[in-house]
Order: structure tokens, then C-alpha cells, then sequence
């Protein structure tokens, strides 16, 4: 991909990142966890991390800053995700895209959730507590879980559309070279 269109889809997927977050919407259903599949996926480990912090520090920045040590759990969680990405890599087939989507959502929601647990004065520091964080975040992962799986399907299918495009167009091209000599 050339560099242009590394920063193109780069602008494109923090400004959905944070769109995403900043406009109104159902409690956590993002398109973050998507990005950070995608953009790992597209753009690689490195790219892909930086762009999906870049673009959670940038909502940060808008909607409010929180505890760090949940912003810690909230920015690792999106950077493991990133690290899916080389199973959706290795594996090329939806099926994988799904099961990783699934995975980052998961885990996100068990990473996150036991630091509210730890970190927040919400709960009783005890096997009971943690269990009651967790009942109570299920509405939200709910959410998460529709939106994860909704933007992971939206990004990756548009990239595959776009392909096949851009193959039929260059297949299309070079059929009518032979002609024009």
C-alpha cells in the first residue's frame, strides 16, 4: 500500500475512532476494537497500535480524561487487540476475523472490568465483588460485543469489496491493452 494511502485510511479510521466516541451512541458501541483489528491487520502491529491510541487519546482529549490506571487497562486492552490481527493475517478467512473479533471483546471486557474492580472504590475487594462487577458490566458488554462485531464486519467487508474492485478494474484494464496496440 502506498504511503498515501496509509495516511488516507489512517485519517479515515481516527476520525471514525473518534466520531465513534465523541457522537451520541449506545453505551459502548464503538468501532475501537474494530479499528485495532483492522488497522493491525492493514496497516501492521506498529502502525496499527499507534493509530488505535492515537485515536483513543484524541476522544480522550475531547469526552474527558479518567483514572490512569483504567486508561492503562482501556489502552492495553485495544493494543492486544492490535495483536490480533495476526490471526486474521495468517488464518485469511472471515470465520477468523469473527472468532478474533469475539476474542478482543472478551477481552476487553474481563481486562477492563477487573481494573474497575481493583482500582475503583465501586466494590468489595473480593471474589464476590469481582463476580458483581462483572454481572453489572454485562448490559455494556452487550453493547460492546453488537458494535465490535457490527464495525469488524463494516471494515473488513468494505476492504474486501474495495479489492475485489480494484482487481475486476485491473483485470478489465489489462484485457483491453492487447486491443489498443
Amino acid at each position: 500500500m502506498s504511503l498515501t494511502k496509509r495516511i488516507i485510511l489512517s485519517a479515515v479510521l481516527i476520525g471514525l475512532g473518534v466520531a465513534g466516541r465523541v457522537l451520541p451512541h449506545a453505551w459502548n458501541f464503538t468501532p475501537l476494537v474494530a479499528i485495532a483489528l483492522f488497522s493491525g491487520y492493514v496497516l501492521g502491529l506498529r502502525r496499527g497500535t499507534a493509530l488505535t491510541l492515537v485515536s483513543m487519546l484524541l476522544g480522550d482529549c475531547l469526552i474527558g480524561f479518567y483514572q490512569p490506571q483504567l486508561m492503562l487497562a482501556v489502552y492495553g486492552s485495544l493494543a492486544l487487540a492490535v495483536c490480533l490481527s495476526l490471526v486474521i493475517r495468517k488464518f485469511e478467512h472471515p470465520a477468523m476475523t469473527l472468532l478474533s473479533g469475539l476474542t478482543a471483546s472478551s477481552m476487553f471486557f474481563l481486562v477492563t472490568n477487573w481494573a474497575v474492580w481493583q482500582f475503583s472504590p465501586w466494590y468489595a475487594k473480593s471474589l464476590s465483588g469481582l463476580l458483581q462487577c462483572y454481572v453489572l458490566a454485562l448490559p455494556f458488554f452487550r453493547n460492546a460485543l453488537m458494535g465490535d462485531l457490527f464495525y469488524t464486519a463494516a471494515l473488513f467487508g468494505v476492504y474486501e469489496i474495495s479489492l475485489a474492485m480494484w482487481q475486476k478494474r485491473a483485470q478489465r484494464l489489462q484485457a483491453k491493452l492487447p486491443n489498443a496496440v
